[in-house]
């Protein structure tokens, strides 16, 4: 078995990553030639809601992880944005993205409260 990352044991990356795989599993009903446009643009946006969250997990300081946490959230703000598009669009159903709309709201909340504790411990420092 291999070793685990430390971003791995967090359980705001964990389910930023169950994000991922809902907004994959969504998008592949998008038509074809959108996958270089709002398809590509939603699933890039929504990786890198985890990526950034196991970036900053990586970094020494707390406003570094901060900084990160920050990416995170203006990356699920664009996965959001896109989601909605994508059912104006017509490209799914609002059955289909409500659950991820409400997934992403509550990882919204979390990322923000994290960063707010990161930049708050940075202070106390």
């Amino acid at each position: 078995m291999r070793k685990p990352f430390p971003f791995e044991k967090l359980e705001l990356w964990q389910d930023a990553r169950k994000l991922v795989m809902g907004v994959y599993q969504c998008s592949c009903t998008f038509p074809r030639d959108e996958r270089f446009g709002l398809t590509g643009q939603l699933t890039r946006a929504a990786v890198s809601v985890a990526n950034n969250l196991a970036e900053g997990c990586g970094r020494a300081t707390l406003k570094d992880q901060a900084h990160y946490s920050s990416q995170a959230h203006g990356s699920l703000m664009e996965t959001a944005s896109d989601l909605i598009i994508a059912t104006d669009l017509q490209f799914t159903t609002a059955k289909d993205t409500d659950a991820l709309l409400d997934q992403a709201f509550d990882l919204a909340v979390r990322i923000h409260n994290l960063r707010d504790s990161q930049l708050r411990r940075a202070q106390e420092l």
